[in-house]
C-alpha cells in the first residue's frame, strides 16, 4: 500500500490573496524570511534591504523612539513587529510606540506574543516601499483606529507626520524652530531637518528637551497613576 506523500505548507510569493489565518500559517511555516505583510488580504514580500535607503534611516528612527521610551514607563517599543490590525491586515511596520492598555493604550499582546489592534504611533521607512505606504498602508492604518502616523521618504528627503482627526490624517507641521511634537506622546519632539541631515546628536538633544518640558512630566505622572 503507497503511501500519500507528506502535505507541505505554500510559500508566501508578493500578490498572494489569503485570509490572515492562511497568511500565518505559511509565514509560519518559513522561519527564514524576516518579514511578510498581509495588507487589504494581499501578500507583500519586500526585497533585500540596502543600508543607506533603510537600514541606516530605521536604526535612527529607532534609536531616537527608544530615547523616548527609556523616560516613559507604561510606553512599549516595537522593531517590525507584527501587528494584527483586522481580518485583511497584518503588517509589519518598522516601528511603533504603543500605551500599555492598563493605562489607556488601544492595543495588546496576545497570547502568543502578537500585538493586536491599533498602536499609538506607526513609524515606516519608506524607499522602494513609498507607494504602498503612502496609500494603502496609509489608509489601512487610518480605519483602525492609529493615532499617528510617520513616514520617512528616505528617496525623497521628506518626512510626513500625521494626526489622527475627525477619522481623517491630517499633517503635523514644524514649529518656528523646525520641531514636530506628537499629539499623542507629550515630549516626543523631533527636529526633521537635523534627522534628515543625519545630526543625530541634535535630534536627541531636541528630544532630550521635549522630555524635559512639563507636559511630558505630566504624562509620565498619569501613566504611573
Amino acid at each position: 500500500m503507497s503511501k500519500k506523500p507528506p502535505l507541505t505548507v505554500p510559500l508566501l510569493e508578493n500578490g498572494d490573496r489569503l485570509s490572515r489565518h492562511e497568511f500565518e500559517r505559511r509565514y509560519d511555516a518559513m522561519p527564514e524570511l524576516k518579514k511578510a505583510e498581509l495588507i487589504e488580504g494581499v501578500v507583500y514580500v519586500p526585497a533585500a534591504v540596502r543600508i543607506v535607503n533603510h537600514g541606516r534611516p530605521h536604526a535612527q528612527i529607532m534609536g531616537w523612539l527608544l530615547a523616548y521610551q527609556a523616560v516613559t514607563p507604561g510606553v512599549d517599543i516595537g522593531d517590525n513587529a507584527t501587528v494584527r490590525l483586522d481580518r485583511d491586515n497584518e503588517p509589519q511596520p518598522d516601528g511603533l510606540l504603543r500605551i500599555a492598555p492598563e493605562v489607556g493604550g488601544n492595543s495588546r499582546i496576545s497570547d502568543d506574543g502578537y500585538v493586536e489592534g491599533a498602536p499609538e504611533l506607526i513609524v515606516e521607512i519608506a524607499a522602494s516601499s513609498v507607494s504602498i505606504d503612502m496609500n494603502a498602508k496609509l489608509n489601512v492604518y487610518r480605519r483602525n483606529g492609529v493615532q499617528e502616523y510617520l513616514v520617512w521618504r528616505v528617496n525623497d528627503d521628506e518626512l510626513d507626520w500625521f494626526t489622527l482627526q475627525n477619522d481623517q490624517y491630517v499633517a503635523l507641521e514644524p514649529n518656528a524652530e523646525g520641531i514636530v511634537q506628537s499629539q499623542v506622546f507629550p515630549g516626543l519632539w523631533l527636529a526633521v531637518e537635523a534627522l534628515l541631515e543625519g545630526d543625530l546628536a541634535n535630534v536627541l538633544a531636541e528630544l532630550q528637551r521635549g522630555t524635559a518640558a512639563a507636559e511630558h512630566q505630566a504624562f509620565v505622572e498619569r501613566l504611573r497613576g
